[in-house]
């Protein structure tokens, strides 16, 4: 059914609506424009955020540094039944390892031990690593164990295998760092476990901070069972740092991740990142930024 309306109303409602819409035109002519809000200051960019977020509370972390020292420990006494099991690049073993004693060789940082606190202070403080900060949270001994770490090694350690920490930590910093692993519950039976940078190797030509004469100073004495790292440099040593470089050091080894070469993890800080720069860290964070943003593939044709 239709609804009638009278002829009178609805010329009244026509003449309203006129006067109305002239009214609010009006109106809306004469109004000055309000500006934009401007958005509330924020803090800078930070490559570091989202990485040190997810490694501080995702639960993944946990359960993949879980699941990697869950696996090295189930294949740890094949390792030890096999005499001549030794999980050192060829070219820095020289010796016969069969009537050696056994060792595993682990970094420390990001390894065994969480220093993420150390890089939430970096993004609150606004700005980047300095040996002097790093100085101070090393010297506080606050590094807790990272899941699934001392549980592995001090059974390794049961079992008569000797931990040896090599670590790009300063060597001053010996002893804040052993007292850091005693607290947090790691096997060290002495002081010389630990292998900082600066440890003198005769003999052997240190080049930077690569840890490939510390490997063959536990090399003299002892058949080493696995290796445990977050960089590559952790395993073998790399002869250039640029992406196809850190692939090729790694390339003969790849059968022995997973069995003697066990890496963890780590978004954080790497050389893996100034690998992407030619290593140059002089140049302004822009331009590094720029050339982390052009090694992305986003897979267009």
């Amino acid at each position: 059914m239709r609804l009638l309306v009278p002829t009178a109303t609805l010329l009244s409602f026509v003449l309203l609506g006129g006067c109305a819409s002239t009214r609010v035109a009006g109106i809306d002519a004469a109004a000055p424009i309000a500006p934009a809000p401007v958005p509330a200051p924020g803090p800078p960019a930070d490559d570091s955020l989202n990485a040190t977020v997810w490694f501080q509370t995702s639960v993944e972390r946990d359960l993949v540094y879980t699941a990697i020292y869950r696996a090295a420990g189930a294949r740890l006494d094949a390792a030890l039944r096999d005499k001549h099991w030794d999980a050192l690049p060829k070219e820095e073993r020289s010796n016969d390892v069969s009537r050696l004693p056994a060792a595993i060789i682990v970094d420390i940082d990001e390894t065994v031990l969480d220093n993420s606190p150390s890089t939430v202070r970096q993004i609150r403080e606004r700005h980047g690593f300095n040996e002097a900060a790093w100085g101070e949270w090393v010297n506080q001994r606050a590094a807790k164990a990272l899941p699934g770490a001392k549980e592995f090694l001090n059974t390794a350690a049961s079992k008569g295998v000797t931990v040896f920490y090599i670590s790009n930590r300063d060597a001053s910093l010996a002893e804040a760092t052993l007292a850091n692993l005693r607290q947090a519950g790691f096997p060290v039976k002495d002081d010389s476990q630990f292998l900082g940078l600066g440890t003198v190797v005769d003999d052997c030509e240190q080049n930077g901070s690569e840890k490939a004469c510390r490997r063959q100073l536990v090399a003299r004495r002892y058949r080493v069972l696995m290796q445990f790292g977050d960089q590559v440099g952790d395993f073998v040593q790399i002869l250039a740092n640029t992406r196809d470089g850190r692939r090729e050091a790694i390339a003969p080894y790849l059968a022995w991740i997973g069995e003697r070469w066990w890496p963890l993890p780590n978004p954080l800080y790497g050389s893996w990142e100034p690998a992407l720069f030619d290593n140059e860290w002089a140049q302004p964070e822009a331009a590094r930024r720029a050339a982390k943003e052009a090694a992305l593939d986003d897979a267009r044709p």
